[in-house]
């Protein structure tokens, strides 16, 4: 008797699924060797060092960018504004990254770190501000996945999970140094930025094909989707209707769903959007740095010296930058492991605010050298996004597996939040008055944001601590 067109199709799907399943046993069988942990942490430092570097260069080299494409007093708000166009590629970027949950870690390890190292060469090949706009774009789309982040957070041990998170976060932010350093030796006027992103793109492309070779797909994702494509259709049509939300193998509508309903991640995803508020300075600190020294040194006429500030005193701040960065990025994973997540969160936003007050006032009214103003510039922006790291990483311990990826996507969805208070206030403030006017609107904006940030996260949150990632469903905290 001939099939109906249902029958066939559940063949072929009972057939597909046989495939896959037999191709992630085979892949769970296949030896690690003694050393593959090792190896593998020296393959993420590596992505995650040309992650960090393309976060980085653009913002600091912003004022460089900004005056070369716009002859204005708010060039830089200008090329915000530009960027805040491209948000649309960011949006399409946060259904892109739950596809990992469901076809695997390591095919989009692999796709971001090439796709980012591309963008950076788009960039230096630009000859006018819409082929940079396109470099910048993809960089924007490729970033925000951070999947290196979720294979730490799935092949490490649980017991010092965060300090192996930490020690490649340093790794990855000393890496910065590179930026400075290039600066230094290739730029001598501030019209040659670009040159600055060719050594960093070639890195990326030769290691995401290190990375292609060497890097396996994490256990902890081969064992669930084995678990899942175990299962009959009554077991899988039982477990949906028994954890609803929580049976999809990925989605961000689920993950925002499955977030809001339960107290922790709630809190968590609250906590991330206060966080979003003080988004500007942690985009604008070299436009801070160079407007605050203009002013400073050269009182008015500030457009004048914009370029001569550029390669002297922010050239010498910036070589302490990643410093500063990487050192109040490490002390996280310690504090973590050893105080909790909860205590690093605290910790990381009370030092994001003091060290922002320290580095906007000392560069403003020339109060510190250089140097020193540089070190806490980078020790804000490092305890700025340590506090969005850790958030995350309380966030991925608070999830199940098959929605640990699609969390970290609907928690941008809530950043988003956060981050057009901020971009809506600092474009009106900055178009009216210039850029010069950019660091008082952070001060602003950051500080009671993350005052508010620490309450919620004394009185609201919990510790994730030592949450064992194959059994955590979420609910632990209601």
């Amino acid at each position: 008797m001939t099939k109906t067109m249902s029958d066939e199709k559940l063949e072929k799907l009972r057939l597909k699924r046989e495939k896959e399943l037999a191709y992630w046993q085979k892949q769970k069988a296949r030896p690690k060797g003694n050393f593959y942990f090792w190896y593998l942490v020296l393959i993420i430092a590596l992505i995650y060092a040309v992650d960090e570097i393309a976060s980085q260069i653009g913002a600091l080299m912003q004022t460089e960018i900004a005056n070369d494409f716009f002859v204005s007093d708010s060039a830089v708000t200008l090329l915000n504004l530009l960027q805040v166009i491209a948000i649309p590629f960011q949006i399409v970027g946060i259904f892109y990254r739950p596809l990992a949950d469901r076809f695997g870690r390591k095919t989009f390890l692999l796709i971001n770190t090439f796709g980012m190292s591309v963008a950076m060469l788009t960039i230096f090949l630009s000859q006018n501000v819409f082929m940079y706009f396109f470099g910048a774009c993809l960089i924007m789309f490729f970033i925000p996945h951070d999947m290196h982040v979720v294979y730490i957070m799935e092949s490490s041990p649980a017991k010092s999970r965060a300090i192996t998170y930490s020690v490649i976060k340093f790794f990855a932010n000393m890496s910065v140094l590179l930026v400075p350093l290039l600066r230094s030796w290739l730029m001598e006027t501030a019209s040659q930025w670009r040159k600055v992103y060719l050594i960093p793109a070639i890195v990326g492309i030769v290691v995401s094909l290190i990375a292609l070779i060497c890097a396996r797909e994490t256990d902890t994702f081969i064992d669930t989707r084995i678990r899942y494509l175990s299962m009959t259709d009554e077991e899988r049509e039982a477990e949906r209707q028994k954890k609803s939300a929580q049976d999809s193998q990925g989605g961000v509508i689920d993950a925002l769903k499955f977030g809001f309903k339960h107290k922790q991640l709630r809190w968590i995803y609250i906590c991330f959007a206060l966080a979003g508020v003080g988004v500007i300075g942690s985009l604008n600190y070299q436009a801070i740095l160079t407007h605050g020294y203009a002013m400073s040194i050269h009182g008015s006429n500030v457009k004048e010296f914009l370029d001569i500030v550029s390669v002297n005193e922010v050239n010498k701040a910036i070589a302490l930058y990643p410093i500063g960065m990487a050192i109040s990025q490490v002390i996280m994973g310690f504090i973590s492991d050893k105080k909790g997540r909860k205590a690093a969160a605290i910790t990381v936003a009370a030092n994001c605010v003091v060290s922002f007050v320290i580095f906007a006032v000392g560069s403003r009214y020339n109060l510190l050298t250089p140097a020193i103003v540089g070190f806490f510039c980078g020790a804000f922006v490092g305890s700025y996004y340590s506090t969005n790291d850790v958030l995350i990483m309380m966030a991925s311990e608070s999830a199940p597996t098959n929605l640990r990826s699609s969390t970290a996507a609907a928690q941008t969805v809530v950043g988003f939040a956060g981050y057009a208070v901020a971009f809506i206030l600092n474009m009106i403030l900055a178009l009216i008055f210039g850029d010069g006017i950019i660091g008082t609107v952070a001060l602003c904006l950051l500080v009671p944001s993350f005052a508010v940030t620490l309450v919620a996260l004394i009185k609201k949150t919990h510790d994730t601590k030592g949450i064992d990632l194959d059994t955590v469903t979420g609910l632990e905290w209601d």
